[in-house]
C-alpha cells in the first residue's frame, strides 16, 4: 500500500510539473497572436487605474448642462474618426479599436434606449450576438465562445452621437467633457435620404485609457500632425451640430424645430447661452483683480480710505535782530 501511495504521489507530481509549462506555453502563444492583430490595444491593469488624461468630472457642482452633438464624418474634423477605412499597419479607425475592445471584452458597450438617452448599468449591457445580428455584421465563433470579425466585415459609421457636459465647479471654473459616445450606422434604401441607426453607448470613462494609446493623424495637410484619441476628444477638436439638450420633457429640437432655419436658429441660440454663461462668470474689475490683484487691490484701498485733511506747521517765532549800528556811533561794552 505504501509503494502505491507513493508512486501516486510521483505521478501526481509529474502531471502537475508538466501542466505548468503547458499553461505558461498557451498564455504564451495566445499573447502572440494578439500582438500580430493590427486591431490590437493592450494595456495593464496597472497603467490603465493610472491614466488619467481627463479628469473626473465632480459629483457636487454649482451649474451643470449636458448637449447631445451629431458629429457627421464628412466633415474635416471629424475625419481623424473615419481614417484609415480599413487596418493601415499599426492604424486603425476608432470604430474598429471600440467594436473590438468590446469583442475581446476590454470594455462594456451599453444599450440604445428608445429614449435615446444612456444608461450606464449592468441591466442595460449589450447583448453583443443580438447587436451584430441586428446590423448584419458578419462574424464566427471559436470553440471558446469569442467573436471573430474580419477587417473587410467591420461597418463605417456615418456619424456619431456624443455628449458633453458643461458645468460649474465648486472653485468656479467652466469645464466641459465629453461623458459618452455613441456610433450610428447610415443606410439608405432606393437612393433615399439615409436614416440614422445608434448602435450602442460608450461611457468616455471607460475608454478613455485605450484612447490614450491610440495615435490619429488630425491634418490633411500636415500628415505629422498627430494627437491620441482621448486628446482630440478632451481638446474638442471635433466638430458637432447640437441636436438634443437634457430638458424635463426629453425632447430633441427637431420635435419642435419643424423648419431647417428654425432648427438653425435653436442650435444658435443655445451655443450663444453657452458662451454668454461662460463669459458672463467674470466681469472686467474680477478680471483686473484676477490679473493684477496688487495693483487692483492697492488702488481699491486707496479709493476708500478718505484723505485725512493736512495739519497746519508749528509756527515758529524768531528771536528779535539787534539794531544796526550807524557808521558814526560805538558799541560800549561794559
Amino acid at each position: 500500500m505504501r509503494k502505491i501511495g507513493f508512486l501516486l504521489l510521483i505521478l501526481t507530481a509529474a502531471v502537475s510539473v508538466n501542466a505548468q509549462p503547458t499553461r505558461r506555453l498557451q498564455e504564451q502563444q495566445a499573447q502572440k497572436e494578439a500582438e500580430k492583430s493590427p486591431t490590437a490595444v493592450t494595456i495593464s491593469e496597472r497603467a490603465r487605474s493610472q491614466y488619467t488624461a481627463q479628469t473626473a468630472m465632480p459629483t457636487e457642482v454649482q451649474w451643470r448642462r449636458d448637449i447631445y452633438r451629431e458629429l457627421d464624418l464628412k466633415k474635416e474634423k471629424n475625419a481623424a474618426l473615419y481614417y484609415p477605412e480599413q487596418p493601415l499597419g499599426d492604424r486603425v479607425n476608432f470604430f474598429t479599436l471600440v467594436l473590438n475592445l468590446i469583442l475581446d471584452g476590454k470594455i462594456k458597450a451599453y444599450e440604445y434606449r428608445l429614449d435615446g438617452n444612456e444608461l450606464f448599468t449592468p441591466d442595460n449591457e449589450l447583448d453583443i450576438e443580438n447587436m451584430l445580428d441586428k446590423f448584419y455584421i458578419y462574424y464566427t465563433k471559436d470553440e471558446k465562445g469569442k467573436y471573430k470579425i474580419e477587417p473587410t466585415d467591420i461597418p463605417s459609421p456615418g456619424k456619431y452621437y456624443i455628449k458633453e457636459s458643461n458645468y460649474l465647479d465648486q472653485l468656479s471654473n467652466f469645464q466641459t467633457r465629453v461623458t459618452a459616445i455613441c456610433p450610428v450606422l447610415m443606410q439608405s434604401d432606393f437612393g433615399e435620404k439615409p436614416t440614422a441607426y445608434p448602435m450602442f453607448w460608450l461611457n468616455y470613462d471607460e475608454i478613455s485609457p485605450y484612447l490614450g494609446q491610440t495615435q490619429v493623424m488630425t491634418s490633411s495637410y500636415n500628415n505629422t500632425s498627430n494627437m491620441s484619441l482621448d486628446d482630440y476628444f478632451v481638446m474638442r477638436q471635433y466638430e458637432g451640430d447640437i441636436y438634443k439638450t437634457s430638458n424635463l420633457r426629453n425632447v430633441p429640437l427637431s420635435e419642435y424645430c419643424l423648419t431647417d432655419s428654425a432648427l438653425q436658429a435653436e442650435r444658435a441660440r443655445i451655443e450663444k447661452q453657452l458662451r454668454d454663461f461662460q463669459n458672463g462668470l467674470w466681469s472686467e474689475a474680477d478680471l483686473q483683480n484676477a490679473l493684477e490683484p496688487n495693483a487692483a487691490a492697492t488702488s481699491q484701498k486707496k479709493e476708500k480710505e478718505p484723505k485725512e485733511p493736512k495739519e497746519p506747521k508749528e509756527r515758529k517765532e524768531r528771536a528779535p535782530r539787534a539794531p544796526r549800528q550807524s557808521s558814526g556811533e560805538r558799541l560800549s561794552v561794559h
